[in-house]
């Protein structure tokens, strides 16, 4: 089965009018139920109305905040959806420009990060509309970390970012030189129709906090730092049949998303055999559960290092106890009931990116990658499962 993809950016046949003026029914009706507004016919035609004559509709405010709010509360993969009353909702749907989007992403992450009180935020940008697709961010989150491929195949930094550091560089960003380990990337803007651009993100706007263990001197020494505010922002959110691509939002971190799975895992930044190392554990044989005790630690460090710099950090069992979601790394699985956050069509993002390299590669003056022979040979690059494509 594809993934859901986002709306068409063309002028929609009778049947997708009929469609999307049903969705906005669904929507629609749920905001006034909820809200207690009275009854939606007069709201319901205006918007059938200007379905007619548009091939769309505009949310009021009220009508946006909630349903970006619901959106969240409808992410069952999400464990911290349970605080979806409170997510801030930052209405910017007259901003399509890259420049200006990268400027708002910026204020969203200072917004968010509050002096390490971290705040759920969400900023909505221009709506795909008939013939005007809207703007997209190109990076999984607002604040991630490059990724560099050696000539031998070795990776510096996180090998979840290779792909979009690959493209960042093709695109003219000359930063990371000499490769660090956590070199932060360039928010990477594409406007409908252009080439994407890249921009740098002040550092001012990042809060890092530095990982050290309550009980382990030498954990400072592995130089070891995550980001404060986890903004994704490769996902589309669809309130009543319209679609905005990009809309990056943020709750708070999970201490294990950052130790088990960034820091830990082995095909992200692979630190348990370090930490196994140093704590002299036998790994010859998995059955003295060398992997389990080191992946203790690294958790504990990463909450103690949160907290100890007074960053707002979950616990994954408090989490647990207080939410209704059951606990899922993300990913993939079944869709959710709408209003939601949806993923692009993967397929079409990766020829997008795909095709962005090999054009930003011509501009530069290079010869495309020859590397990659198709989509699908780059969506490994990117780090793209083929279950992504199909199930």
């Amino acid at each position: 089965m594809v993934l859901k993809q986002g709306p068409a950016a063309g002028r929609p046949e009778a049947s997708g009018l009929e469609s999307l003026m049903a969705s906005a029914e669904r929507f629609i009706t749920m905001f006034h139920i909820e809200n207690r507004a009275g009854p939606p016919d007069r709201r319901l035609g205006q918007i059938r109305r200007e379905i007619a004559a548009t091939g769309t509709y505009w949310h009021t405010p009220a009508e946006l905040t909630f349903g970006a709010r619901v959106a969240w509360r409808n992410s069952s993969r999400c464990i911290g959806r349970l605080h979806w009353p409170s997510l801030r909702v930052r209405d910017r749907r007259e901003v399509a420009g890259a420049a200006d989007i990268a400027a708002e992403s910026v204020a969203h992450l200072r917004e968010a990060t509050n002096d390490g009180q971290i705040r759920p935020v969400i900023t909505v940008f221009a709506p795909d509309a008939p013939g005007r697709p809207g703007p997209r961010i190109l990076n999984s989150q607002l604040v991630r970390y490059a990724g560099y491929e050696k000539a031998e195949g070795a990776i510096i930094g996180d090998p979840a970012n290779v792909g979009i550091t690959r493209l960042a560089r093709a695109l003219g960003w000359c930063a990371g030189w000499p490769a660090g380990r956590f070199d932060i990337l360039p928010l990477l803007v594409q406007e409908a129709g252009a080439l994407p651009t890249p921009h740098e993100l002040p550092a001012d706007a990042v809060l890092e906090v530095m990982i050290k263990h309550p009980g382990f001197g030498w954990f400072a020494n592995l130089g070891l730092r995550w980001y404060a505010v986890p903004a994704i922002s490769d996902m589309y959110l669809d309130v009543g049949g319209v679609g905005y691509p990009a809309a990056p939002f943020n709750g708070w971190y999970m201490s294990t998303e950052i130790g088990s799975r960034d820091l830990g895992d082995a095909v992200r930044y692979d630190q348990l055999p370090v930490i196994a190392e140093h704590m002299g554990l036998n790994t010859a044989s998995q059955r003295t559960l060398w992997q389990d005790k080191a992946i203790r630690e690294l958790n504990l460090a990463v909450l103690h290092s949160f907290t100890a710099a007074g960053v707002t950090i979950s616990g994954h069992r408090t989490e647990s106890a207080s939410s209704p979601a059951p606990v899922f790394h993300r990913g993939d699985g079944n869709p959710d009931q709408p209003p939601n956050f949806y993923r692009h069509d993967a397929l079409a993002r990766v020829t997008e990116l795909f095709r962005a390299n090999a054009l930003a590669d011509t501009r530069a003056g290079r010869m495309p990658e020859r590397r990659y022979g198709s989509s699908l040979a780059y969506a490994a690059a990117l780090g793209i499962p083929q279950s992504r494509f199909l199930e």
